[in-house]
């Protein structure tokens, strides 16, 4: 199979600051974690075409692993609007069964000024459409890989969510040209 290209999806470091909150793109990362990060540039083929979303955490996790991307818009997180930069808990108390009832139907519906997780994957859909052939290194948020696995398995949009993808695992996707996708490990944590 001549025409297979991987897709390295990197999910950046975590975020260096306070729990249970909605991070805004410049939120600052916490890469601390330095054996991690080896190991994880070690398993990354280093003449693969590197992306990331314009996030701060996706930007500093790519060159921590060696990487200097080409920035893509597409693959930015989910945009939370309104609720950007608060705290989960303050939402759930201010907004009561508006906030319960968005999270039963996540999927479909928006946060005020924002987007809605099906709009994501229609931005990642887009973005994916314009990568070139060839191996492609992607650093990017839970949110961008979600909707990946969503696109190449074509799955719900509420199906995807079961998927656990941690701050600084590698999930990779084999494109198969005209053919489809083959995933071939998801949340690998490198090492």
């Amino acid at each position: 199979m001549s025409d297979v290209s991987r897709l390295w999806l990197v999910r950046h470091a975590p975020v260096d600051g306070p729990k249970g909150v909605i991070h805004s793109p410049d939120a600052p990362v916490d890469l601390g974690d330095a054996a991690r990060l080896s190991r994880l540039r070690e398993a990354l083929p280093r003449e693969a075409a590197a992306v990331a979303s314009p996030s701060r955490r996706t930007r500093e996790t790519a060159a921590a692993i060696g990487f200097e991307p080409v920035l893509e818009p597409d693959f930015r997180e989910q945009d939370f609007g309104a609720w950007t930069g608060r705290r989960h808990d303050d939402l759930a108390r201010e907004l009561g069964p508006a906030y319960e009832a968005f999270w039963q139907d996540a999927a479909r519906l928006a946060p005020p000024g924002g987007e809605s997780f099906v709009d994501q994957i229609a931005r990642v859909r887009r973005g994916l459409a314009a990568l070139a052939d060839g191996d492609v290194v992607m650093v990017v948020h839970s949110g961008t890989i979600r909707a990946v696995l969503a696109i190449a398995l074509g799955m719900s949009p509420e199906a995807a969510f079961s998927f656990v993808i941690d701050p600084l695992s590698l999930t990779l996707i084999d494109r198969l040209g005209s053919s489809g996708w083959r995933i071939v490990c998801v949340n690998r944590i490198a090492g």
